[in-house]
């Protein structure tokens, strides 16, 4: 872990009233990630039960960058190509399936379809820019997770950004341009200055670190130890 960045030690705390500046979170996640998808969900129900106010930015990360964009197999076929054993694929499957069903979302790994994730990782910029990008990134990992939507090609990319309002010609174009193929490459980077080797990850206001997903009262916590963190600084220094 970066020298900067804490790890989460936050005791149980409550509702958090008479916050008026939002907490920032950076979160490093992949559209191809079951557990950020089931994190995001965790994390929205912490938020919601801190009181805290949070402005969140998603950051590029991508845990199989080798994945070729039409990868033709199975769920089961995909993982034994990752090297898990083939006797306990089904298991898992129904584990990650059995806890995105408790906090309410619907996994059809039947429909799944692998791919690179690159491509949707430069639309999450663009997206950014525009002002959408917590839209896209729900709107991306229900299309991938629950629907069967393949997020490799840039039509269909095309077309999932359109439904959150963005533009469908320039969505097109920065995908065949690989407008933000730096952009990714520099949230890549910077997870590794951070020590971040797995997501999803959440950095509270670059001081704390929080690795994977966690239960609501965990993020709840973290959220209400930044704000005694702020009371606890003099107005005007910065933290140590």
């Amino acid at each position: 872990m970066h020298p900067g960045l804490r790890g989460n030690s936050a005791g149980r705390g409550g509702l958090v009233t008479g916050v008026t500046d939002p907490v920032k979170v950076d979160i490093w996640s992949d559209i191809a990630c079951p557990w950020c998808f089931i994190g995001k969900r965790k994390f929205e129900a912490g938020v919601a039960a801190s009181g805290v106010p949070v402005e969140v930015e998603y950051h590029s990360f991508e845990l199989a960058p080798d994945t070729p964009v039409d990868f033709e197999g199975s769920e089961r076929e995909y993982l034994a190509s990752r090297g898990f054993p083939a006797e306990r694929i089904p298991e898992m499957i129904d584990r990650v399936t059995g806890i995105a069903a408790g906090v309410g979302l619907h996994y059809d790994y039947d429909a799944l379809r692998h791919t690179n994730t690159v491509k949707a990782h430069q639309l999450l910029h663009l997206a950014k820019e525009r002002g959408r990008q917590i839209e896209l990134m729900e709107r991306l990992l229900a299309a991938y997770f629950e629907q069967g939507r393949h997020l490799g090609h840039d039509e269909e990319l095309a077309d999932l950004a359109a439904e959150v309002g963005l533009d469908r010609e320039e969505a097109l174009a920065v995908l065949r341009e690989n407008r933000y193929l730096d952009a990714v490459r520099d949230d890549q980077a910077h997870a590794r200055q951070l020590g971040i080797t797995g997501v999803p990850f959440f950095v509270f206001e670059g001081r704390y670190g929080v690795s994977g997903a966690q239960e609501s009262a965990t993020f709840a916590d973290v959220l209400a130890q930044v704000v005694q963190q702020r009371e606890a600084v003099p107005s005007g220094e910065g933290a140590a």
